[in-house]
């Protein structure tokens, strides 16, 4: 499995989606989208770019989080998402700071 596909199943359990569900939220045809997103969470096939997106913003995550390797950092995306805007920039000064000292 690649790690998008490991994320995308992840994602969806911890939403409490089925396959099905989430392809047709996320805008596929309801008599492919089990056996799509299937595929996608197997590794036989990669999505496109804009399947992703839509995938994503289902799942209300950002389309990094499908892509990051470490597990942390997918963990913060994720997190860094649900914050609002001017939290966000609070965080990045935080990190900046931060990153500065080393």
């Amino acid at each position: 499995m690649t790690i998008f596909s490991t994320r995308l199943r992840e994602a969806r359990k911890a939403r409490g989606f089925s396959q099905e569900r989430l392809g047709i939220e996320a805008g596929i045809e309801p008599a492919t989208a089990s056996a799509r997103m299937n595929q996608y969470e197997k590794g036989v096939h990669q999505p496109g770019e804009s399947i992703v997106q839509q995938i994503a913003a289902v799942l209300d995550l950002p389309v990094a989080y499908f892509y990051c390797v470490n597990d942390d950092e997918a963990h913060l995306l994720q997190c860094f998402h649900c914050l609002e805007t001017d939290e966000q920039r609070q965080v990045i000064d935080l990190v900046e700071n931060l990153a500065l000292r080393n």
